[in-house]
């Protein structure tokens, strides 16, 4: 399936979840402007009984002769399956061999494009409604997770959790509504499935097919109730609209169309996208179907953008510069992949469509991911999508969490802070939105890699920066000379101390009685480890003794301590004791706020 999500499989925290997602896939770019009103919801027409070899295909047209176009289908043996007359763009069906070339000849038809090339299924003329799991309860409580404190979003919630009035919309495999800490922000009402290319929405339509979509959505906005995750926005509400078909969990243009008419109709102030259009990894405009599937989803999008919904997307998994294309070797991914040279004509939709942000990962520290997909003005950009070990923490189907990697994990992180900026300033219109999310982000330089090019300020690897969601929501991330990182690696050995220095300058006085300490620590036990915080006049303030049977791993936290008693100024560590066999890890990133 072409999610942006690498071959990682999440790991689920009460059973293993189903469903892989290859290493490669894509995500998204930029337009504005939108083609004229009309209601965009789509005109459905009685469709014939579905036979073997049915393909779906897009036909163009201008808006005001999709009449016409509709007409020319039946009259060369087709059937239209849904229109979006606001935009030009008719979903047709047919068995036909020459339909698109006896199509392509018609006046007033601007082009047509062949959107897979394997049949379409049965079940889109009558299709089935995806499981509603049985819910398992969590004991789990919320504790600040790496990709979050690496964002701050953290300390955005003690500032604004977002507004109930800012709909997100999730475009993906589904998302499980019925989930304990995605239910008290799901907003039903607009939710539905585009699978096969028209709006279904019937009651649970929207629901998962695989469990990339409910992790996704989790990230943007799981509640904050006291249990299991905390979204990036959790006071905002989100929707689902599944555009993946079940079986394949492909993500057709058709579906993909549906989708951001849909969000433009009902009002999403952002949509997440992580994912590529199947089943082309590149459209190229030289291709008579690949251009059709470029400029329906472009219409799509362009008219989403139009009604004030930004588009978020991820910029795909396959380690792989979208400045200098070469080949591709994994499409068509419905049917045998060939490999073929391409161009930078040849786009990734809908990650490199103007209008639409697009994201590349970070690792936990703010490195690029090892998988991320990168490019020199391609990449708007960064934020958390894990890498190796560690992987982004996250609600699956059935009340279950677990972890997944990708872009697909870094890009709801962006949704997340576009919703809350979109909360903040209610009359931002997209461009506006996508401004702030640039001019708040913070750089990240280019590590030692030729690949990486351009400047600290904006590159291939991550553009302009990692994205701030204490800045988004009107905090300062951090005060001048105020805040304090380190974020090299210490290994913790068995029965053994390890201490992590800050050096901390420019501070008047002694520190505050509300010392903020970050801590990221990666250990497979973390009933092993007593952390303090040791001041520069030696004393130790203990931030945790963790009691020896808590087996769980890792520690992502921020404390808060009362520091009054000791100067500001001077060196800092972070003393991590681990007093037992048996496991071991890293300090792998720590700060200080004053």
């Amino acid at each position: 399936m072409a999610l942006a999500a690498p071959a990682t499989l999440a790991t689920a925290a009460a059973a293993a979840p189903t469903g892989t997602a290859p290493a490669s896939s894509a995500g998204a770019d930029r337009v504005p402007g939108a083609p004229a009103a009309a209601p965009a919801a789509p005109v459905v027409q009685a469709a014939a009984g579905w036979a073997a070899g049915t393909r779906s295909y897009l036909v163009i047209s201008a808006p005001a002769d999709t009449a016409a176009a509709k007409a020319a289908v039946t009259a060369n043996g087709g059937t239209v399956f849904a229109s979006y007359d606001a935009i030009g763009v008719v979903v047709a069906h047919s068995t036909s061999a020459s339909f698109a070339t006896a199509l392509r000849g018609v006046a007033g038809i601007q082009k047509v494009g062949a959107t897979r090339t394997s049949d379409v299924p049965a079940d889109a003329y009558a299709p089935a409604l995806p499981a509603n799991p049985a819910q398992s309860a969590t004991t789990l409580t919320e504790s600040n997770r790496w990709d979050m404190t690496q964002i701050k979003a953290d300390q955005a919630w003690a500032v604004s959790t977002g507004s109930p009035t800012v709909k997100v919309g999730v475009l993906d495999t589904g998302v499980d509504d019925q989930h304990q800490d995605l239910a008290p922000n799901f907003d039903a009402a607009d939710s539905a499935s585009c699978a096969y290319g028209k709006a279904d929405t019937r009651v649970g339509a929207w629901r998962d097919v695989d469990t990339h979509g409910t992790h996704v959505a989790g990230t943007i906005a799981a509640a904050k109730n006291g249990k299991g995750v905390v979204g990036v926005a959790p006071g905002v509400k989100i929707a689902s609209v599944r555009i993946a078909e079940p079986s394949s969990t492909l993500f057709y243009a058709e579906n993909t169309v549906c989708g951001f008419v849909w969000a433009g109709d009902h009002g999403f102030k952002v949509t997440n996208n992580s994912y590529y259009t199947d089943p082309w990894q590149f459209n190229c405009p030289d291709n008579l179907d690949q251009a059709a599937i470029i400029e329906g989803v472009k219409r799509a999008q362009e008219y989403a953008e139009g009604k004030g919904s930004l588009q978020v997307a991820a910029a795909g998994n396959s380690n792989y510069d979208l400045a200098n294309k070469t080949t591709d070797s994994e499409s068509p991914n419905d049917s045998t992949p060939v490999t073929r040279t391409i161009t930078n004509a040849c786009i990734d939709i809908p990650t490199e469509l103007p209008g639409v942000v697009t994201v590349a990962a970070t690792g936990s520290g703010s490195g690029k991911a090892s998988y991320s997909n990168f490019g020199r003005g391609v990449i708007d950009v960064a934020a958390p999508g894990g890498d190796g070990a560690t992987g982004v923490y996250s609600t699956l189907p059935g009340g279950k969490y677990g972890s997944k990697s990708g872009t697909s994990m870094a890009s709801p992180h962006v949704t997340g802070v576009a919703a809350l900026i979109a909360s903040a300033n209610p009359t931002f219109t997209p461009a506006d939105i996508r401004a702030k999310l640039a001019a708040q982000a913070n750089d990240l330089a280019c590590p030692s890699d030729s690949r990486c090019t351009g400047t600290t300020a904006n590159n291939g690897f991550f553009g302009e920066g990692q994205v701030d969601a204490l800045k988004a929501v009107g905090g300062s991330t951090p005060p001048t000379g105020k805040y304090f990182e380190n974020l090299a690696d210490y290994p913790i050995t068995d029965n053994a101390t390890v201490e992590s220095p800050i050096a901390v300058t420019g501070v008047t006085g002694n520190a505050p009685a509300t010392l903020k300490v970050g801590v990221d620590i990666k250990h497979t036990y973390r009933g092993d480890l007593v952390i303090s915080l040791v001041a520069p006049d030696g004393a130790v303030y203990l931030l945790e003794d963790f009691p020896n049977g808590d087996s769980t791993d890792n520690v992502a936290k921020t404390y808060t301590v009362n520091a009054s008693a000791s100067a500001a100024n001077g060196t800092w560590k972070l003393r991590v004791a681990d007093g037992a066999s048996g496991d071991i890890g890293t300090v792998d990133a720590w700060n200080l706020t004053f």
